[in-house]
């Protein structure tokens, strides 16, 4: 049996030291979940000089931060134009504007405070597992393209040699996309947010935010902080500390393999310029090296473990359909995590009383939108406009029979994978017939 552990957290640099909370305790900002939103948002409010305490129910980087894929895929499933209907011309072009830099802020952020995290910008390839799938991706390269993306529509040829598989025959290819060790980048803005200033407190699960005069009073077992504004970072591990806020995205799992290393024989027949790939299913494929040229593969799972209702045995069908090279290869471990997902498949910032901000359900895309989320909630803290932020600032907007759809969440993967394998069929099937028909 393949063991389960998390990949990343035993091959990331050491963790900081955190302090215990203790006894009443007093700050300006205090954020709920060190995770890479929660201490994004810590660093430069720390810089400047807001006394900032961050608080953590585990360990730093315990839930999606040190769980995920690690890529850095920095373009929203939907176009400019379908954002500017939802949220309104001058709105949306702050957002398209700073989805285009997010890819280079985050490299950028990672050199400027010199965190070692295996990154690599080597691109990203969106790669459409049937023709329609294909067709959608043609339309998502021309609208994105025509704001200035970086990216280019692979040939079939081009498709092949780029990931090092025949499975899929058109794809994107983002430029200025790539990877991180996710866990090592949580530690790292750990260490860069404590170098400057912020307390940062391990095992202190909030149990309470109430409102004390004109702050706000957050309670753990072993103690308390007051403060003048309280920031949840806490996506996909939300609980019912705040009313509503876990009821406004739904918690998906993403379920990760990591092999042997691969052989240099092996690195020159799979993804050989070392892009990450990811593609059209509903239960999604996706792939990357590490810093150890292991392949990182994974797709959608079912719950916290990567053995519920089949998840292994997606996990390996999957690098075996799009990698058959590696049939043979040695799996290390597999490991699970959660996402956060919204209705829309876009974060919210939201602002259910002042002085409560909240930054959660990054849909996907967290480890270039959670550094853009941190930004704009340090921004808004330190006495920025809402007008001049990329995410629009909203109340609360729980998801319809929430509920029902939570109960649900189990059996999608499943679900998902064979409406993913009822497309492909049909996919070669029509395919065949337009041949004969030639």
């Amino acid at each position: 049996m393949i063991p389960e552990g998390i990949h990343w957290h035993s091959t990331a640099p050491s963790p900081p030291d955190c302090e215990t909370l203790q006894g009443e305790q007093t700050a300006d900002v205090v954020i709920i979940g060190a995770g890479l939103t929660g201490l994004r948002t810590a660093i430069p409010l720390a810089e400047s000089g807001v006394d900032t305490a961050v608080l953590d129910a585990e360990k730093i980087g315990f839930g999606s931060s040190g769980r995920s894929g690690g890529q850095c895929n920095p373009i929203w499933r939907a176009t400019p134009d379908d954002l500017r209907r939802k949220f309104g011309a001058q709105q949306a072009e702050r957002l398209i504007k700073t989805t285009l830099a997010s890819a280079d802020d985050l490299f950028d952020d990672i050199r400027r405070y010199q965190i070692d995290c295996g990154a690599e910008q080597n691109g990203w390839i969106q790669a459409a597992h049937t023709r329609g799938q294909a067709g959608d991706l043609k339309q998502l390269h021309a609208a994105w393209a025509d704001e200035g993306a970086d990216i280019e529509v692979l040939s079939p040829s081009q498709t092949h040699e780029a990931v090092g598989s025949e499975t899929y025959d058109f794809a994107l290819h983002h430029a200025k996309g790539g990877f991180v060790q996710p866990m090592a980048l949580t530690r790292g803005y750990a260490k860069t947010a404590q170098a400057a200033g912020a307390r940062l407190y391990e095992q202190a699960p909030a149990q309470s935010v109430t409102k004390q005069g004109t702050k706000w009073r957050v309670t753990t077992p072993t103690g308390s902080i007051t403060a003048d504004t309280v920031v949840l970072t806490t996506n996909a591990y939300t609980d019912d500390l705040w009313p509503g806020l876990r009821q406004t995205m739904l918690p998906m799992y993403s379920i990760s393999l990591a092999t042997a290393p691969l052989t240099p024989e092996q690195q020159a027949t799979v993804l050989p310029g070392r892009k990450t790939i990811s593609d059209t299913r509903l239960a999604i494929y996706y792939a990357r090296y590490d810093a150890d040229n292991r392949l990182i593969f994974g797709c959608v799972g079912s719950n916290d473990s990567a053995r519920t209702l089949g998840g292994v045995g997606r996990l390996l069908n999957g690098l075996h359909t799009v990698f058959p090279q590696l049939k043979d290869i040695r799996i290390e471990t597999t490991w699970a995590g959660r996402i956060g997902v919204t209705q829309d498949m876009m974060p919210k910032m939201v602002e259910p009383a002042p002085g409560v901000l909240a930054g959660v359900g990054f849909s996907g895309r967290g480890i270039a939108m959670t550094s853009v989320m941190g930004r704009s909630l340090s921004r808004k803290i330190l006495g920025g406009h809402n007008d001049d932020l990329p995410f629009p600032v909203s109340s609360i907007t729980p998801i319809p029979f929430h509920s029902v759809s939570s109960r649900m969440v189990p059996l999608m993967a499943p679900s998902m994978a064979m409406k993913d394998r009822a497309s492909v069929i049909w996919d070669q099937m029509t395919s065949a017939s337009s041949k004969k028909e030639i």
